[in-house]
């Protein structure tokens, strides 16, 4: 029996054990402002400021946040050392990097990997209603890259950070209907 749930070319099958408690931890963004970013995962996403790492002798700092519900902060500990445990343990953290002086070098602009040349896409947040957390989104001047009625897949949308990240918006119980229209199998992309 496969230990993956789909099949791909490059699939490594045996797992080595030495891996099991390997934890996907982070995804780090570099930042120009620190005060208009963290304000945008805080207030419009509801990101919660786990921990964060200032490091003078090399001029930056490090913010670690993570959606939290309001019901789960008390399992978070007050205690700096036992904290800074707790994010580094726990899946999918967002690392916003500030090098110390960049908001005020017109120069500096980050690159979000949607334009030439392309790498990094986006990043993704999981939502319990996506016409309510667009209306919400509307209110606040959330910047669009995509609203849920535009192009051809009508279940997500598309917003961008200050700095021009893209993050994917979607409700899970609306994926599979939305892209099963334009799903195909692995035959036809060959």
């Amino acid at each position: 029996m496969s230990r993956h749930f789909e099949t791909a070319p490059g699939l490594c099958e045996a797992r080595d054990t030495a891996t099991n408690a390997y934890v996907f931890n982070q995804t780090m963004l570099r930042i120009k402002d620190p005060e208009r970013t963290l304000d945008f995962y805080t207030r419009v996403l509801g990101m919660t400021l786990v921990k964060k790492l200032p490091f003078p002798k090399m001029e930056f700092t490090l913010y670690f946040l993570a959606a939290i519900p309001d019901s789960q902060l008390e399992q978070w500990s007050k205690d700096d050392g036992e904290r800074l445990a707790q994010t580094f343990g726990r899946p999918a953290m967002l690392e916003l990097t500030y090098n110390w002086g960049d908001k005020d070098k017109a120069e500096v602009n980050y690159h979000n990997g949607n334009s030439e040349p392309k790498g990094f896409g986006h990043i993704g947040f999981a939502v319990p209603d996506l016409a309510a957390a667009c209306a919400r989104f509307d209110s606040l001047g959330v910047t669009y890259v995509k609203r849920p009625e535009d192009g051809k897949m009508n279940n997500i949308a598309f917003i961008q950070d200050p700095d021009g990240y893209w993050i994917e918006i979607f409700s899970p119980e609306n994926l599979e209907q939305g892209l099963s229209e334009h799903l195909g199998s692995d035959q036809d992309q060959r």
